[in-house]
């Protein structure tokens, strides 16, 4: 059993780890913590008494259950000071939360090195995201021309959403970088074209309804091609963090992307 803690327990996302981590026989949950303290994290999801009360003091927390695991799904502006004092107590963060900074990712690295407590982040933890990633790397290299929409709830704080920038990164590595759309365009509003990433355009909406959708739309001579994935609900999610809690154990220094740990 893989001891795991969970920072933002009473998040949606955090509740959401809490139930599949109680449902999950490999993992048992030792600790939960929350600016909202007191509740049974058990009885906050619907689950039943489990004897592990939310608390709000994550150093002491971890202190006092000794997780092996923190699965934090917190905010932009606290998870890099949460993953760090995981780190130093021994515990690998599993970090869903997006808008970590490249240099906050490469000082996460040095600490996991340093402590030798592996990190894993992932900017999404749905496998349907991942393999949508995957196969828009592979029809990069045949179709080079592309945009990137991506489409979240209206309460997401990041833009574009980290699965955004991943998506062009991996494509990135097959796509000589290069502007696309015609050369004297212009925006008559400025942003109109969206973020611009090695050339591509990443285009963000943020509406009520949506969880978390993302295409890739590709254009050729006389052809698109789009591949296109929806989460429906958090529980999309679930399978992933779950996989991430058993695999970072193994891993070495800090690993980013679910891809990295499916076998």
């Amino acid at each position: 059993m893989i001891k795991v803690l969970v920072s933002g327990a009473c998040g949606r996302m955090g509740q959401a780890v809490v139930k599949a981590v109680m449902e999950d026989s490999e993992l048992q949950l030792v600790g939960a913590v929350d600016i909202v303290a007191g509740a049974d994290a058990g009885e906050l999801v619907g689950m039943g008494k489990s004897g592990v009360i939310v608390a709000d003091d994550l150093a002491k927390a971890i202190d006092e259950t000794k997780p092996e695991v923190m699965v934090d799904f917190t905010r932009p502006d606290v998870v890099y000071g949460n993953a760090v004092l995981a780190v130093k107590k021994g515990v690998s963060p599993v970090i869903g939360t997006t808008g970590l900074s490249d240099e906050a990712k490469a000082e996460l690295e040095a600490l996991a090195k340093e402590h030798n407590t592996p990190v894993f982040i992932a900017p999404n933890f749905a496998i349907g995201a991942v393999l949508m990633m995957l196969m828009a790397k592979q029809a990069a290299k045949y179709m080079p021309e592309v945009e990137i929409i991506e489409l979240h709830h209206d309460k997401k704080l990041d833009a574009p959403s980290g699965t955004a920038l991943q998506t062009a990164a991996m494509i990135s590595e097959v796509r000589a970088k290069h502007q696309q759309g015609n050369p004297e365009e212009t925006e008559k509003v400025a942003g109109a074209r969206g973020a611009n990433v090695d050339g591509m355009h990443i285009h963000s909406v943020r509406l009520p309804g949506y969880v978390a959708h993302q295409e890739v739309i590709f254009g050729g001579l006389g052809q698109t091609l789009t591949i296109r994935h929806d989460s429906l609900n958090r529980e999309s999610f679930m399978p992933g963090v779950c996989l991430a809690c058993k695999k970072v154990r193994g891993l070495s220094g800090l690993v980013v992307g679910l891809d990295k740990v499916m076998d």
